[in-house]
């Protein structure tokens, strides 16, 4: 059931799921910080996130929240490319909301390196100093040149998406065994992953991180975990 809140009455609809009999809820932006702000109990990764995608409606009333996204994010890259070069740096480009996941993740599997470029630089270097010098800086308009040597690129900006600005890098720099994931899913297919296709490198879209971050919500609201395969992801994509 989609319920569509303004920020204004964010706090209001929130405490209000218990009495309205849900066992939860999926929250998505401009939310997501304040679901962690307002929840009764948060749990290591979202305060870790900084931000809150999931809420589950405990038996006496109480909120309990979670941030699946660095969830989401990795089970669908193991499912797309299980061998991925995790052992070589990462580029990430944009500091927003889910950049922050897509860190937590990627520091997790033991990349080395994350080469953050954004187009506003005060953004990527308080990330930076936020999750230590694992994380390095670079200026948006070295993007391009920042993918020599790397392994992994990540789009988390919306440049690409429908209706939205192209996002323009330079792929030559990637090795041939490099993986590039957007998680952009509208269009399903995005310029960057057309791009990367042409070039044989492995892709990854954002349809299967929506899918598996939604995996440990369900299961805590109705006691079982959905398999995320062809068949769903089919299902859901006709309708993108």
């Amino acid at each position: 059931m989609p319920l569509a809140v303004p920020p204004e009455g964010f706090e209001r609809a929130l405490r209000a799921l218990p009495e309205l009999g849900f066992r939860g809820a999926n929250v998505t932006l401009p939310h997501k910080e304040a679901a962690l702000a307002l929840a009764d109990e948060a749990d290591d990764i979202a305060r870790r996130i900084g931000a809150a995608n999931t809420v589950i409606v405990r038996d006496d009333g109480s909120l309990s929240v979670t941030n699946t996204d660095a969830f989401g994010f990795t089970e669908n890259l193991e499912q797309r490319a299980p061998d991925w070069p995790s052992g070589r740096a990462a580029v990430l480009l944009g500091a927003g909301g889910a950049s922050r996941a897509v860190i937590v993740a990627l520091l997790e599997a033991g990349v080395p390196a994350i080469r953050l470029a954004n187009r506003t630089a005060e953004r990527a270097q308080a990330l930076a100093d936020e999750f230590g010098p694992a994380v390095e800086p670079v200026a948006w308009d070295e993007r391009s040149q920042a993918l020599d040597g790397a392994g992994l690129l990540i789009n988390s900006t919306q440049l690409g998406m429908t209706g939205q600005p192209a996002l323009e890098i330079a792929l030559d720099p990637l090795a041939d065994d490099a993986v590039v994931y957007d998680l952009v899913y509208a269009p399903l297919e995005t310029d960057l992953l057309a791009d990367a296709g042409r070039r044989h490198l492995r892709t990854v879209d954002g349809l299967g991180m929506l899918l598996h971050q939604a995996r440990p919500g369900f299961a805590a609201w109705y006691g079982r975990e959905p398999e995320v395969n062809g068949a769903l992801y089919a299902y859901v994509a006709e309708d993108l």
